[in-house]
């Protein structure tokens, strides 16, 4: 038997790499940015502050959670996690978030989910990853889509803003169906 090892953190874009001090600063400033907040996450969106960032992002046994920095000049473009992970059941949910307006659609949210879904199979030998976005990230349903992950049903009306609301889309992709992609 032949084991491939490839460099389980490097993509063509980005790499996952541990959480540094100085990143509280830059991603308190992700935190000013309602379309970011809006994008993430379900909750009120409100500025975070350098402390409460310098404590999110620390990975424990039930989560893997990572920085984004560009292969290219390590700059820190996001995070994505794999978190709520229940062992027994092989299956964890993903997040992952792409900070500055500049830095999304350029291919290093895609990157990023081939790696994270390659290091949740191969590394943590999990057999599902589900995630849920608002039906309004139609950017986000497409990056998703093109990793492989199967829309699986919604939550409706699960999301209020603007005076309006907005379903769930929850989506999850298997471990065959990941196998099954050209590509690794």
């Amino acid at each position: 038997m032949t084991t491939h090892f490839s460099n389980l953190f490097h993509g063509e874009y980005v790499r996952l790499s541990a959480v540094r001090q100085e990143d509280a600063e830059v991603m308190a400033r992700w935190g000013e940015d309602a379309e970011y907040l809006r994008n993430v996450d379900t909750d009120i969106a409100l500025p975070r502050t350098k402390e409460r960032m310098a404590a999110e992002g620390s990975s424990n046994s039930n989560s893997a959670y990572f920085r984004l920095r560009t292969i290219q000049g390590d700059e820190l473009v996001g995070f994505v996690a794999l978190h709520s992970i229940e062992w027994n059941n092989r299956a964890g949910l993903l997040a992952i978030g792409i900070g500055e307006a500049k830095n999304r659609n350029k291919g290093y949210g895609t990157d990023a989910l081939r790696l994270i879904l390659r290091f949740a199979f191969e590394e943590l030998n999990l057999d599902r990853v589900g995630l849920d976005v608002i039906d309004y990230n139609k950017s986000a349903i497409r990056a998703y889509e093109k990793a492989g992950f199967q829309h699986e049903g919604r939550m409706r009306a699960a999301v209020y803003r603007d005076g309006k609301h907005y379903d769930r889309v929850i989506m999850g992709i298997l471990r065959s169906e990941w196998a099954a992609k050209s590509y690794k």
